[in-house]
């Protein structure tokens, strides 16, 4: 093995690892079959579905004379609906990505020294496997994290449940959703969902509180939310920022960062004060409503406008709004809603709101999800382990997650070794040191590790950290688990090979595979290939694998998903069996029953409060260095108001550094001035400012907003980290 540094790493090309091959212990990689494309001239058809993000819309790829060439929308597939996203479309630039990871690699120096040896898959999946029942031999199997983002990742963990692994955690979770979706199950007993079970396409009026639709492409969404702008539907936005929606809409609410319970709030008390509410539904449906009747009494417009500084008619005439066209109006529950350290609390206001507009499973508003019915396959039970999550001790957010966990806890553990050590982490598709705030202290617990495996597809930061890194096929070039997201109709959709990978890279269900055997859990693997596991599921729930194959989509029968179409109400799923105006397992674990407002910090002098929202046209820090994506966003700009860029003499276009009240500065970012955005806050694009120098793209383009964050409110109801008390200032470069 030749040492590897990061020059090497530059100069290794396809055909370093041509004589490869496609083949590893005897098990066939890739159905071969599928590239008849190569053997042939013209244009060849394939359908799977998209991994840009997590929306996972149906797609067909077009493979002209063996080579990747376009991607479309499969016009089967209810999610796309025949269409992609910018990001979509720009998924053949994953494929061509000249800074893709290319082959194992295993470190030959201290972590945070890029050095490493190229190594075959046999040695670095023995190395790997020998660390791993060290560790677990040593401290046991709770000692081993895993996290995880993506359909891609559930092989890997079907591996670790098998080698007694509890603790998993996904930033979808604790940095994003969370919040939302315990305050719905709150609320309703039933959680909002992904894709998010919002009826934009038929609704008559919505507000987006914080949600930037027509930049944060959720395709469906977005494509309904075209649909409603032409129908002449009633848009109203509450933002800081006069976002793309916002100027879309009919009303615009420039609010005060951190004050939207205050205004939702109002609305309530506008809602009961004035009889708005739907009487007949919250008679029959609801619990704790003469409660909550007291409660909001003193939460006037008035009262919000010092808070907010919405002036009290215009909370009157939007949330008038908002009742008039009710049940076919919503408070859409948005996503990313982890922002000051309360997000449960203002997400239950959103919740209750909805719920007095009369409007769960209404069409207009919300959707009853269906899905299809896919079998499980039959795999041996996981052995039975008796140990704590790491990352909620003694249940101290009693309602953090048990499925997808704390990221953040988990770092901590791993920080502090209570309530036991944490020696290894494994990471599969998350960048965890772009995603988690306070980088370093997720550099402090990578340090206090025995061994860090990180599984990609790039070369991005937390790799960069790796003791051994595995690069995985891109989505257009493996097969995954099954598709049958719950949406309006219930569906199975394929992710398929349609080009090999290029280099040494392999598909995510062969390495957990591969790797389990190594841990001897191949019993674990009673299928030799994943089309023999694909094709059971698919079979047992009574169809056709070569269907689904060939069109990439089969769906099932139609349901009624509003109470318009027949659906019957029912909220089991509360301790009450009604929907929870007054939440009664809040109140049971000692919190506040019902939505608190807690006014949010104030920026030091001269320091503006740190806003951050995603490109249309980027994933998270995980495409910037496609070369398609890259070429029309390369890197992002802070938003600084007009008037306050004029006091401070800064020039539409210069570049400054961001230096946070913490004395952390970012990387040199240029400015955009605009009267876009309140002279309060600065607002900038997630997922710019690589520090990992094999990304040559990507690398020290914009700054990083992650970097800003040190400081991270945790909420109190579910362990979710509240990001957006973080204030910067300015300094010339």
């Amino acid at each position: 093995m030749e040492k590897f540094t990061r020059r090497k790493f530059l100069e290794i090309s396809g055909a370093t690892f041509a004589g490869a091959g496609l083949a590893f212990g005897g098990t066939k990689l890739i159905d071969n079959s599928l590239f008849s494309a190569e053997k042939t001239s013209g244009v060849v058809k394939i359908p799977s579905y998209c991994s840009i993000c997590f929306w996972k819309c149906g797609l067909v790829a077009y493979v002209k004379d063996g080579k990747l060439w376009k991607l479309e929308g499969n016009p089967l597939d209810p999610l796309s609906k025949g269409r992609l996203c910018p990001r979509g479309n720009g998924g053949v630039g994953q494929h061509y990505d000249p800074d893709r990871l290319k082959a194992p690699l295993i470190r030959t120096s201290t972590r945070g020294k890029e050095e490493w040896k190229v190594s075959t898959w046999d040695e670095a999946l023995t190395f790997t496997a020998k660390k791993l029942m060290e560790i677990k031999e040593k401290y046991g199997p709770q000692s081993i994290a895993v996290f995880s983002h993506g359909p891609g990742g559930a092989f890997l963990k079907h591996t670790f449940n098998a080698f007694g692994v509890k603790n998993f955690a996904a930033p979808s979770f604790a940095q994003c959703r969370g919040p939302r979706e315990v305050a719905f199950e709150l609320t309703f007993g039933e959680i909002v969902g992904s894709p998010e079970r919002t009826d934009i396409e038929n609704s008559k009026c919505f507000a987006l509180i914080g949600t930037h639709l027509g930049e944060n492409m959720h395709n469906s969404q977005v494509q309904e939310f075209a649909k409603a702008v032409e129908r002449g539907a009633t848009i109203i936005v509450v933002d800081p920022r006069f976002s793309i929606a916002a100027s879309k809409a009919k009303y615009y609410l420039p609010i005060k960062p951190g004050t939207d319970t205050a205004l939702l709030l109002a609305w309530i008390n506008v809602l009961i004060e004035e009889n708005l509410y739907d009487k007949d539904f919250v008679d029959k449906y609801t619990f704790g409503f003469e409660q909550l009747k007291e409660y909001v009494k003193p939460f006037t417009p008035e009262w919000a406008f010092v808070e907010t500084g919405i002036e009290p008619d215009l909370i009157r005439e939007t949330v008038r709004e908002l009742a008039r066209y009710k049940p076919a109006s919503f408070v859409h529950p948005g996503r990313h809603v982890n922002w000051y350290g309360n997000d449960v609390q203002r997400l239950r206001a959103v919740a209750i709101i909805n719920a007095l507009l009369g409007n769960w499973n209404h069409k207009g508003a919300f959707f009853k999800p269906v899905k299809m019915n896919i079998p499980k396959y039959p795999y041996p039970p996981y052995p039975e382990v008796d140990y704590e999550v790491v990352y909620n001790p003694n249940n101290k957010y009693p309602f953090a997650g048990e499925d997808e966990g704390l990221t953040q806890g988990i770092r901590d553990a791993t920080i502090t070794g209570k309530p036991y050590p944490i020696k290894a982490w494994v990471v599969y598709g998350t960048n965890l040191i772009q995603t988690l705030p306070n980088q370093a202290e997720t550099l402090k617990a990578i340090q206090n590790l025995d061994f860090l495996l990180v599984i990609d597809v790039i070369p991005s930061e937390i790799s960069m950290w790796a003791d051994v890194v595995l690069p995985e096929a891109i989505y257009l070039e493996r097969y995954d688990e099954l598709n049958v997201s719950p949406f309006k109709v219930p569906f199975v959709g394929i992710r398929q090979p349609v080009v090999p990978p290029p280099h040494d890279q392999r598909e995510g269900w062969w390495i957990a595979r591969e790797l389990a055997k190594k841990l001897g859990l191949e019993h674990y693997f009673p299928w030799k290939h994943i089309e023999e596991y694909l094709r059971y599921r698919v079979e047992a729930a009574g169809l056709s694998y070569e269907q689904l194959k060939k069109d990439g989509i089969i769906l099932g029968s139609s349901q009624p998903i509003y109470v318009e179409d027949g659906l019957q109400l029912e909220f089991s799923n509360t301790p009450t069996q009604k929907i929870e105006l007054y939440s009664t397992q809040l109140a049971e674990k000692g919190l506040s029953p019902f939505p608190t407002y807690e006014r949010p910090p104030e920026p030091p002098p001269g320091y503006f409060r740190l806003l951050f929202g995603r490109a249309p046209v980027h994933t998270f820090s995980m495409t910037q260095s496609n070369p398609i994506l890259m070429d029309m966003i390369n890197e992002n700009e802070v938003w600084v108001n007009s008037d306050v860029a004029n006091y401070l003499g800064l020039k539409n276009g210069v570049y400054v550094v961001l230096v946070n009240q913490d004395g952390v500065k970012s990387n040199k970012v240029k400015v955009r001035l605009t009267q876009r955005i309140r002279p309060d806050c600065v607002y900038m694009y997630h997922g710019f400012g690589h520090t990992s120098k094999l990304l040559k793209r990507a690398y020290l383009k914009g700054a990083s907003d992650t970097q800003l964050i040190t400081r991270y409110d945790i909420d109190p109801v579910m362990g979710g980290t509240g990001m957006n008390n973080n204030f910067v200032t300015f300094e010339k470069v």
